[in-house]
């Protein structure tokens, strides 16, 4: 395909109630979303790496910058017949992971709607239908915690997340451990520990977890190898987990047993398909995450979660679990308990509310020449 046509939007998208990491906190969602145009046919993209560089070091502002001044016009009036030739012409550029998913995703979104097939389909995926899990940020209370895991626990969601961070930490899982003893149930530290607070995880064995997300540093693997060889409980990368070069050198020094992927910090819908089959290699399961995207993001991410070797319950939620009202339509719901299905439209299935779009865009520019 020729790419004609692209125009960015970095969007705030407010949250009903702060979601709270040990990274910080966050009230509104900064997104970068991506339209891309071949002939009269345009596919949409999503980067969310939030307002500020603490999950990663790609914030929205400069994500938007990026791409607008250095990555779209590398594509515009080329012919990219693949996804490797789009990553190929993106390669020069150093790292910016969710820069270069945003136009990936937007890519891949078109490829579909021009072979007229949905995207979970054009990828690979054994079913539409995806099991999903529930999450829990910090809260002002265990009790409020606890009450509000019990309501995912009666709405029959397979597992439960709770971030985990320096005082809210292993009392937090003790409690919410003796009041769902047999709930499948995992921690997600966002890189708040080092290696010499070993004693906190060791703590955590007995505990049961499923796994133990992301305790370590944002770029480390060596660390969370020897962790890894310290406890009992698997350790799942998250943040060092940026491209299928980390994915096969984490598995050579034993730095996880689980991978959580997703699209944007990985570089795209066409690294994280890569990541997930070298991790089916080496027999380590993978699940998807998401950033809190729009129902644009969070489509692609529940296309990858079809594939076969998506063994976990995957991070992607319902439009209005943080939303008053989803930037695209339609906005993802649940089709059942702890699960979602997949959209049988061409490409993801869903695409931007124009007239919200643009009440919530902080800035938007087009490279190359619309073709209406």
């Amino acid at each position: 395909m020729k790419i004609d046509f692209i125009q960015i939007y970095h969007v705030a998208m407010p949250l009903l109630y702060p979601w709270r990491t040990a990274y910080g906190d966050d009230y509104v969602i900064e997104s970068v979303l991506v339209q891309m145009r071949s002939g009269g046919v345009m596919g949409w993209g999503e980067a969310t790496p939030l307002a500020s560089p603490n999950y990663s070091a790609e914030w929205a502002a400069g994500v938007y910058l990026l791409v607008r001044d250095w990555l779209a016009p590398r594509l515009i009036d080329q012919e990219i017949e693949s996804a490797v030739q789009l990553q190929e012409r993106l390669a020069g550029f150093k790292g910016n992971h969710f820069a270069k998913a945003s136009l990936d995703s937007a890519w891949w979104d078109l490829q579909a709607k021009l072979t007229g097939a949905p995207l979970w389909m054009l990828l690979g995926g054994s079913s539409r239908t995806v099991v999903v899990g529930a999450d829990f940020g910090v809260m002002d209370s265990i009790d409020a915690l606890i009450e509000a895991v019990g309501g995912a626990v009666h709405s029959g969601f397979k597992r439960v997340k709770l971030k985990f961070r320096p005082q809210w930490d292993l009392e937090v899982v003790r409690e919410v451990r003796s009041a769902f003893p047999e709930l499948v149930l995992h921690v997600d530290c966002n890189s708040a520990y080092r290696l010499s607070d070993h004693k906190v995880f060791e703590a955590l064995d007995p505990l049961g977890l499923a796994m133990i997300e992301q305790p370590l540093a944002h770029d480390d693997l060596l660390d969370h190898a020897k962790l890894q060889r310290m406890i009992q409980t698997p350790i799942c990368l998250d943040e060092s987990l940026v491209s299928p070069e980390k994915a096969r050198k984490a598995i050579e020094t034993g730095a996880a047993r689980y991978f959580n992927i997703k699209p944007g910090r990985v570089g795209g819908v066409t690294r994280a398909v890569e990541i997930v089959k070298i991790a089916e290699r080496a027999a380590i399961p993978c699940w998807i995450g998401g950033m809190l995207e729009s129902a644009i993001g969070a489509s692609h991410c529940l296309a990858l979660a079809t594939l076969a070797n998506i063994k976990y319950p995957s991070d992607i939620f319902p439009s209005r679990r943080y939303f008053k009202k989803d930037l695209a339509y339609p906005e993802l719901e649940l089709s059942g308990r702890s699960q979602m299905t997949t959209s049988l439209a061409p490409g993801i299935g869903c695409s931007p509310d124009e007239e919200l779009l643009a009440a919530q865009t902080l800035e938007s520019a087009q490279i190359g020449k619309a073709r209406l």
